[in-house]
């Protein structure tokens, strides 16, 4: 019996909407790293993009546990000497409130073209509007992603 290797052309992709208000962000972004990279379907190859598309909305009521807010600290390099520039998880969240699932969920992801590839099937909005209403995307409910409110 050999082995069923599914090509490009038979990946049938849905459309998901999560809705991250309340959740912790963590066991949001492995649900949403999960279904970017198709291991819920039973056709999953590692080698190859099988993931659906995810919507995320309400990025900005995203819960962190802890004192992750103030301790929690993203950093970035310019490549310039004394270029080192970091940001807590709580500013960013002010500021930029999509960036925090974004950069959770592209962690989650393989390194490499691949990965790369499966990060453009994801779009966060900080609000509750997004402009994906054609696609009709299925509501995703996440059981083992405990709502803290």
């Amino acid at each position: 019996m050999k082995t069923y290797v599914p090509k490009q052309g038979e990946v049938q992709r849905e459309w998901w909407l999560v809705d991250a208000n309340g959740l912790t962000l963590g066991r949001l972004a492995t649900a949403v790293a999960t279904r970017l990279r198709g291991k819920h379907k039973p056709m999953y190859t590692p080698f190859l993009d099988t993931g659906d598309h995810v919507v995320v909305i309400n990025a900005e009521k995203v819960v962190l546990s802890g004192n992750k807010l103030q301790d929690k600290k993203y950093r970035k390099h310019s490549g310039y000497p004394g270029g080192l520039h970091e940001v807590t998880a709580g500013k960013l969240q002010q500021r930029y409130p999509e960036r925090l699932i974004e950069f959770a969920v592209k962690g989650m992801l393989p390194k490499g073209p691949l990965g790369r590839r499966m990060v453009k099937k994801m779009k966060v909005y900080a609000g509750d509007k997004h402009p994906h209403e054609a696609q009709r995307p299925v509501q995703l409910e996440l059981p083992h992603a405990a709502r803290t409110r």
